[in-house]
């Protein structure tokens, strides 16, 4: 029987306001897995709506790669959707998305677990009714002095961290495609030594 596909979703908001963002940096790893697949994105329709959508294969795995067009707090209708078209159990699900409690530059596997404020993860979790799915948390350290978290993530990297950010946003990749190819634990082992 030929396996299912994962569905790797890459959380960030529209448009070129938020591009650099520190929130983007989900939607910044997708984009490269897309890229290393030799996957268009397309605007997706359907059930598939508010998000821009591709499938191929990726480490040996079929993947749906996808990222929602809607703002990250209503980042889960979109995965929902996409969840149901393709017939994806939510353990399938592979959601990539910036991360505060985990320093910058680093990058952790998990499966499960709380959603640490994040509202894109908040949003997922509600429309899918489950936190037990895969995560590629992606570090962005935490804000300077008392600098609201929710202004932080909204603003650009540094200048000192854009320096860095297209080799983090590959060992994201990396990460990710660690996770498809070997499973959580294994591809935890290779990856968290690593970052």
């Amino acid at each position: 029987m030929p396996e299912g596909p994962y569905l790797v979703v890459g959380l960030g908001n529209p448009g070129p306001a938020y591009a650099g963002n520190r929130h983007n940096v989900g939607a910044m790893v997708l984009d490269e897995l897309a890229g290393r697949a030799g996957v268009r994105l397309s605007p997706g329709k359907g059930k598939r709506a508010r998000t821009l959508v591709g499938e191929g294969r990726l480490a040996g795995r079929r993947v749906v790669l996808a990222r929602p067009t809607s703002y990250m707090n209503e980042s889960g209708s979109p995965v929902r959707g996409l969840l149901d078209y393709h017939s994806i159990p939510a353990t399938e699900l592979v959601v990539l998305h910036d991360e505060l409690d985990i320093p910058f530059a680093s990058v952790r596997l998990k499966r499960g677990g709380g959603e640490g404020g994040h509202n894109g993860l908040r949003s997922v979790s509600r429309s899918t009714g489950t936190r037990d799915y895969l995560r590629v948390r992606v570090g962005v350290g935490r804000p300077p002095g008392r600098q609201d978290p929710a202004d932080f993530v909204l603003r650009d990297f540094s200048a000192t961290e854009r320096k860095e950010l297209a080799l983090l946003v590959a060992e994201a990749a990396d990460a990710t495609e660690e996770l498809l190819a070997r499973g959580l634990e294994a591809a935890q082992n290779v990856v968290h030594p690593r970052t």
